[in-house]
């Protein structure tokens, strides 16, 4: 199926919403500052209670690439930030940029061994990290310049000096946030140089602005390279997609971590160009969110499935207000209708559910905002985005109407590529400058496409991609394992736990410690909920490990996760 001339999905778009948005001219440094001089005395972040304004966070992002720019960084260097959410890492994205650099955005939960596989792929010599993992950056050979961020400095005064109480619960929860970097620059001292001269060169929407590692549907995680212009157009078309928003006046959650892609656009983008308060958790706190809650209520909610539905049922639970969210988008993983009822019952608000993919920065597909939306299907192509549904062995064949295949996308927001990956590029990004998405779905009549199935073996867990083969090598380095295959087991919820079988060679095989073993080379999101012992796994006639048959065989005998240890 290809698009045709009619697209029949436009009649189903919201009333305001066009079929093409103007796409941004600039970068996403004049998206912000398009932002600090429209909401200048605005509040732009809150973080714990303690708030900048937007004309603040101009300041500081005119400090902070002054700084940079005085330790080396210039256009076209990579900068790695390894940051939860807070407002550092806010100032340090955009000044970064302000450069010409190129932002790559990490997990700070990530373990040695998986930092020093994208540090040695990308090849940033300057990092702004959580002062809590300094120590595993500085361990990386190639990184010259680590700038060590305490996030608690970003709290109001009140809750620093609660931290150093000499109380067994306030120094495990300052252990909790912030952590020794002997021998880093601290992130006080890159402020301290001055603001940029204006003068200096500025980007522009076609230069590389964020390096954004993805699992894809192969091998080991790969960095999308995004543009200015693929994530300022991913911005815009979200923007589109809400009509009733008002600029300047909208309050928004990050409770979704900024490293992902996901997070990126809805917070680090979407949420400055509308002139949005962004409220930021370094990570998701019920008891945070709805203590946030009643201060400065949220209007927009970004989140995954697992959030909507333990927000719902303990604001519930203690008679907390939600009802000023007008509106939520859910990603990541499948939206049930279980949790679409709860969570609408008890908001009052409308939830639709979204699709993309890292390398589409990242939302491409999504559920019309009203009474249009399809619960079941993640919806219909976002304004200037085109789709194809082909035969998935032979992707530039397309399928007839009304017959599943692969999904190919196409758009402003579609990336330009792997970093340092031409082979893997060509077989994602086809002619044309369509994507293969990897995914096999149906699309309806109306343009509605529902996800069937997928191509790619990535495990989706609690919003992450896990790729199994990184998990089956931990699990190989292992005493006794002689060989592994990780799979996804669906839980009721709609997302997966990671569950791996594997075979061994010694008469005991402790499971647990197998477990305790890939704690310490994964983070910890990618550590099997369950490790099954098993006489053989299926193979194909080349011998390649058939993921999909072990997943099916283990349903079968009732080897899920459910009642597999934390």
């Amino acid at each position: 199926m290809s698009t045709g001339p009619e697209r029949p999905w436009l009649k189903h778009y919201a009333e305001g919403v066009a079929a093409e948005v103007d796409l941004p001219r600039g970068s996403l440094v004049d998206l912000l500052e398009t932002a600090v001089a429209r909401f200048g005395d605005k509040a732009a972040l809150e973080f714990f209670g303690s708030e900048v304004t937007y004309a603040e966070l101009g300041r500081q992002v005119g400090l902070a690439a002054e700084g940079l720019r005085r330790i080396g960084v210039a256009a076209g260097d990579r900068v790695a930030l390894v940051l939860p959410n807070c407002p550092e890492h806010i100032v340090a994205f955009y000044a970064v940029l302000r450069l010409g650099a190129v932002v790559v955005e990490h997990n700070p939960l990530y373990t040695r061994s998986e930092l020093a596989h994208q540090f040695g792929d990308h090849g940033a010599t300057v990092a702004v990290v959580w002062d809590k993992v300094a120590p595993l950056v500085q361990a990386l050979p190639a990184v010259q310049h680590v700038i060590a961020v305490d996030i608690t400095a970003s709290m109001p005064v009140s809750r620093r000096l609660a931290l150093r109480l000499p109380l067994r619960k306030a120094r495990t929860a300052r252990e909790g946030l912030t952590g020794a970097a002997p021998g880093a620059m601290r992130w006080s001292q890159v402020l301290r140089q001055g603001t940029l001269d204006d003068r200096y060169p500025r980007p522009v929407t076609t230069d590389l602005a964020v390096i954004q590692y993805t699992s894809g549907t192969t091998g080991r995680p790969k960095g999308a390279m995004l543009t200015h212009l693929n994530l300022g157009a991913n911005a815009a078309q979200g923007r589109a997609w809400v009509p009733g928003l008002v600029d300047g006046e909208e309050v928004v959650y990050a409770v979704l971590p900024m490293f992902h892609a996901y997070g990126l656009t809805l917070c680090l983008t979407f949420a400055m160009s509308i002139g949005a308060r962004l409220v930021l958790f370094p990570k998701f706190d019920v008891d945070l969110v709805l203590a946030a809650a009643r201060k400065h209520p949220p209007t927009f909610l970004p989140a995954v499935p697992p959030i909507y539905d333990r927000l719902a049922r303990v604001a519930r639970e203690r008679g907390v207000d939600l009802s000023s969210i007008r509106f939520a988008i859910s990603g990541a993983m499948p939206l049930t209708a279980q949790t679409l009822e709860l969570w609408e019952s008890t908001t009052g608000g409308l939830l639709v559910e979204g699709y993309g993919m890292t390398e589409s920065s990242p939302i491409a597909i999504g559920n019309p905002i009203g009474l249009a939306r399809r619960p079941g299907a993640v919806g219909v192509p976002f304004p200037n985005t085109e789709i194809r549904v082909v035969d998935p062995d032979h992707p530039t064949t397309d399928r007839p109407a009304g017959e599943r295949g692969e999904l190919l996308i196409r758009g402003p927001q579609v990336f330009g590529g792997y970093w340092g990956k031409p082979e893997e590029t060509a077989t994602t990004l086809l002619e044309g400058g369509w994507l293969r998405t990897g995914d096999i779905v149906e699309v309806d009549e109306d343009g509605f496409v529902s996800i069937v199935d997928r191509i790619k073996e990535v495990i989706i867990t609690g919003g992450f991609n896990v790729m199994p083969s990184e998990v089956e090598a931990a699990l190989k380095a292992f005493p006794g394992v002689s060989d592994a295959a990780v799979v996804g087991v669906p839980r009721e919820d709609g997302s997966e736990e990671v569950v791996a079988a594997v075979t061994v060679d010694v008469p005991q095989f402790d499971t647990d410690a197998a477990r305790t073993h890939c704690r310490s080379a994964l983070a910890a999101y990618k550590v099997p909920r369950r490790v099954v012992v098993v006489d053989d796994l299926p193979r194909s006639l080349i011998g390649k490990v058939l993921r999909r048959q072990v997943r099916d065989q283990l349903m079968a005998a009732g080897s899920g996760p459910s009642a597999a240890p934390g």
